[in-house]
């Protein structure tokens, strides 16, 4: 059986919505905390940023210029539908952007991107008493980090 390794993950998060994403990122630190994980916290100005960022941080040896490496990365941010049809293109192309991240790069990453009607529904999703879809993201990626190493060790 592999050794217990304690992951480093990293926490982007989309501070458009502050209210909203200081819920998210609440929930996230704190099951990361119950899950054993360290963690660290950078932050964007929005959704559509989250993707740079993260690719920004996964070089390929995974140490960053920093010499921080990460084991996975969580996506916390909020798109609230509007009158326009930015929502849809904010909304599928953060979510393309870390989906092909996760693919191309073998990345583990927690999906916790709330695509909402209005605020009402997107604190609901996000209080941790309630939704808590940042502490979903963060079980997440530290389940995917899990499978990541059941298959790079063999076992």
């Amino acid at each position: 059986m592999a050794e217990k390794i304690k992951p480093h993950i990293m926490i982007v998060e989309g501070r458009y919505y502050e209210r909203i994403q200081d819920h998210l990122l609440e929930g996230a630190v704190k099951m990361l905390d119950e899950l054993g994980a360290s963690h660290e916290t950078y932050s964007v100005p929005g959704a559509f940023e989250i993707p740079a960022a993260i690719a920004f941080a996964a070089k390929p040896d995974g140490v960053t210029a920093s010499g921080h490496q990460y084991d996975g990365f969580i996506a916390l941010g909020c798109v609230i539908r509007g009158e326009t049809s930015h929502y849809e293109h904010i909304c599928g192309e953060v979510s393309r952007g870390l989906m092909d991240l996760s693919l191309r790069h073998s990345l583990a990453i927690g999906f916790g991107l709330l695509t909402c009607e209005n605020r009402e529904q997107a604190l609901v999703r996000a209080a941790v008493n309630r939704g808590n879809k940042g502490g979903d993201a963060a079980r997440t990626c530290i389940r995917m980090y899990e499978h990541k190493r059941f298959f790079q060790m063999g076992s």
